[in-house]
């Protein structure tokens, strides 16, 4: 299994990244992304905090780790320039905070970030049909969600993600080490929002598929 949406105590989860990793392990996980929320006032501060540790960490600990971030709540206009930025700083993935219909998010932010190459937009909540298939060109991943506030539109993304074609990965958007969910778990969230066993299937793909990519960054 796999886990692209991490936070930590470097942003609003509960644990140290060195606890996450452990609580991941446990639960059967091969790899983790810290995806920590980031704006422009602490983004450079978590890369610089998350790199070191995940070089010397991955080494020992039994499971692959990626740094990243989750650019939350940041103007539509400055989202594309915000993912260069990050993945100029070191970053291995770039996800947005989609427009969960259980935050208060901008309008225009789902399409800002599929317009300006995010690796995934998470919990895109009612994403539009053009959002979905600007997605598909773009090869930007929609995220299906085991966090239940943000999984109240899952069955709405998988739907649009059929209809286009958008590309689709499963995550626990989890805060503590509990958040880290087994593969039956997994795959009745993804069976419960409309996807087939074969679409599931390459939701997890996905995953492995976005690990390679980056394991070339």
């Amino acid at each position: 299994m796999i886990d692209l949406h991490v936070h930590t105590s470097l942003s609003t989860g509960m644990q140290t990244p060195a606890a996450a990793m452990r609580f991941a392990k446990a639960a059967g996980y091969r790899a983790i992304a810290f995806t920590e929320h980031v704006d422009a006032t602490n983004m450079q501060w978590v890369l610089e905090s998350l790199l070191p540790m995940i070089r010397n960490y991955s080494l020992y600990s039994g499971i692959d780790l990626y740094a990243g971030v989750e650019l939350t709540h940041i103007p539509p206009q400055l989202i594309p320039d915000s993912i260069a930025e990050a993945r100029d700083i070191g970053a291995q993935i770039v996800c947005v905070h989609g427009q969960t219909i259980a935050d208060i998010v901008d309008e225009g932010t789902n399409l800002a970030a599929i317009e300006g190459g995010a690796d995934y937009l998470a919990h895109p909540g009612l994403i539009t049909e053009q959002e979905a298939t600007l997605a598909a060109e773009k090869n930007v991943y929609l995220e299906i969600t085991a966090r239940a506030e943000h999984a109240l539109t899952n069955g709405h993304v998988a739907q649009l993600a059929k209809l286009t074609g958008a590309p689709l990965i499963l995550n626990n958007g989890g805060y503590k080490g509990y958040d880290f969910i087994n593969k039956d778990r997994r795959r009745a969230i993804a069976l419960g929002a409309g996807m087939s066993k074969d679409q599931y299937q390459q939701t997890e793909n996905n995953s492995r598929m976005i690990v390679s990519k980056m394991m070339m960054r």
